[in-house]
């Protein structure tokens, strides 16, 4: 069978939790190029927030949501996500996720820039293991077909409207087309685009390559949350240590012993993400170390043991012991806030394309991500794509936010003549230095230029780490465009150039693949181009 009614790209949690939704309404498949358990939606430590504690409420979460995103959530998307967050998480339950409890009601924990504990957690510091487990379990009773080690290569369209995809065997390298009525996108994020990341190997930016060549919108992809607290260790890959230790209590330090934090933020360790993660490079930077400590020994042991045992045993296993000593951490790549843009139901600006979770931009997350929200964002947007194709409901276009829009054509350029090899490896070390947390101007555009010099030199792609690396090399290109275009710092997107916010950059930077629009905004920013 060549055809059905969905056909889902990607196994993590916006993959199977569309694909146990869609069930009841048509025929479907899920393509993944790893196997059904290779995601990113298993390494999430900290949980998924919802409003769903006694002194929180929709309203609490919003405003929390609203003041991270630094002017640029969708608001209406936000509403959507608070609102219908707490019934989603009775779906996961009904599911069988095995949420934490305490005397009989689900644990909730602090996060930071919450104010008030909403985390809900399961296994400790194993949610998204957790949730992994008992959906692909799901899926499998269910005996909804899961085509493994298959690559979306192309999505095809016709007369303006999605058609299918075109795939290759990973195995044999063999070719197919598979037709649908509707296409989910859920490939996940880009991780791999930096040499230090918390991301699996499988986030190479498939889902909005194969959107942007398709035509599809491409919206806020300056904003790339580097996560703060990643284990640091001589030989060790970078290693999530949760947001949540900070929340329990625990608090950096730098290599002298100090508690820096308060130094940078009145909210100290619970300040946002992006603030923390500069404020590490600059007292880095000061102590002349390439980490700092985050110390959690004055916590109770079994309070680390049983609510960290993921982080725990893995730092046990590497020689250290988180009750007795500290912990040494450095920021790492971790999450895409910008992604293929959608409306609140989920579908892009192709008819019948749609795109879930870290893949999608629905406008919820603005210029930075609140912690915990990207689970909720994922199985609220997913049972709205299923509402949108099940049903005819009133759409008013794909998610703009606040502020303006600012559309473009990728930008056009001139090929270096010396450039450095194409490469995974120097792909991610041209990303790390140049389009990392702090970015500047000169090193934006050089990354730029080698970046276009490498996709006009790329062979074209035949198998699964050609794919990605190309995959890998467009999306840089519309990260870094974007980071250039954007001559501001708001929230997760730093340029030590243009340190302060701009009232004239309340607006959404989006990328499309088609011919360059003509109208320039009142009010545009000199430079752009």
């Amino acid at each position: 069978m060549n055809r059905y009614d969905y056909v889902i790209v990607g196994s993590g949690i916006a993959g199977l939790y569309t694909a146990l939704q869609a069930r009841e309404h048509g025929s479907v498949l899920i393509v993944t190029k790893g196997r059904i358990d290779d995601c990113n939606t298993k390494y999430a430590q900290g949980g998924i927030a919802a409003a769903i504690g006694r002194h929180d409420s929709p309203e609490l979460h919003f405003r929390d949501t609203i003041a991270v995103g630094n002017g640029l959530c969708n608001e209406e998307a936000v509403r959507i996500l608070v609102e219908e967050g707490p019934d989603r998480i009775a779906d996961l339950v009904n599911l069988g996720v095995p949420f934490d409890t305490l005397d009989g009601e689900v644990a909730l924990t602090t996060e930071a820039a919450h104010s008030v504990p909403r985390i809900l957690h399961a296994g400790g510091d194993a949610t998204g293991e957790h949730i992994e487990v008992t959906l692909s379990n799901r899926v499998r009773a269910a005996r909804i077909p899961v085509l493994e080690q298959c690559l979306a290569a192309e999505v095809m369209i016709e007369n303006g409207r999605v058609r299918g995809i075109k795939t290759l065997d990973c195995w044999t390298g063999s070719a197919d087309e598979l037709e649908c009525r509707f296409l989910v996108l859920a490939t996940g994020g880009a991780g791999q685009l930096y040499r230090f990341n918390t991301n699996s190997e499988i986030a190479t930016g498939d889902g909005v390559a194969l959107a942007f060549k398709a035509g599809a919108d491409i919206m806020d992809m300056e904003f790339y949350q580097f996560h703060p607290t990643a284990l640091y260790l001589p030989g060790v890959t970078p290693f999530l240590v949760s947001e949540a230790v900070r929340g329990e209590g625990g608090v950096l330090r730098n290599m002298h012993g100090h508690r820096f934090m308060p130094d940078y933020a009145p909210e100290g360790d619970l300040a946002p993400r992006d603030v923390v993660a500069r404020s590490m490079v600059y007292e880095m930077k000061k102590t002349g170390s390439d980490r700092v400590f985050l110390d959690a020994t004055h916590l109770p042991a079994h309070v680390i043991t049983t609510r960290f045992p993921q982080i725990y045993r893995f730092c046990l296993d590497h020689g250290l012991d988180i009750t007795r000593a500290q912990i040494p951490v450095a920021p790492a790549a971790h999450y895409m806030m910008g992604g293929v843009k959608t409306d609140v139901w989920g579908e892009t600006s192709i008819a019948g394309l749609f795109a879930a979770g870290e893949t999608a931009c629905t406008g919820v997350h603005g210029a930075n991500r609140l912690a915990s929200n990207s689970m909720l964002e994922v199985v609220v947007f997913s049972k709205r794509i299923l509402e949108k194709t099940t049903a005819k409901t009133e759409t008013k276009g794909a998610a703009t936010g606040r502020g303006a829009e600012l559309r473009r054509a990728i930008s056009r350029r001139r090929a270096r003549r010396t450039v450095p090899a194409p490469s995974l490896s120097a792909l991610q070390r041209l990303l790390w230095d140049k389009v990392g947390i702090i970015r500047d101007k000169d090193g934006l555009a050089e990354a730029a230029d080698i970046l276009f010099a490498w996709q006009q030199r790329l062979p074209p792609p035949a198998d699964r780490p050609s794919y990605e690396l190309s995959n890998l090399v467009l999306t840089a290109r519309l990260v870094t465009e974007a980071a250039l275009l954007r001559e501001e710092s708001r929230g997760a997107h730093f340029r030590s150039d243009f340190p302060d916010r701009s009232p004239k950059w309340l607006r959404h930077i989006v990328f499309t693949s088609k011919a360059p629009l003509s109208f320039k905004e009142e009010g545009d920013t000199k430079g752009v181009r």
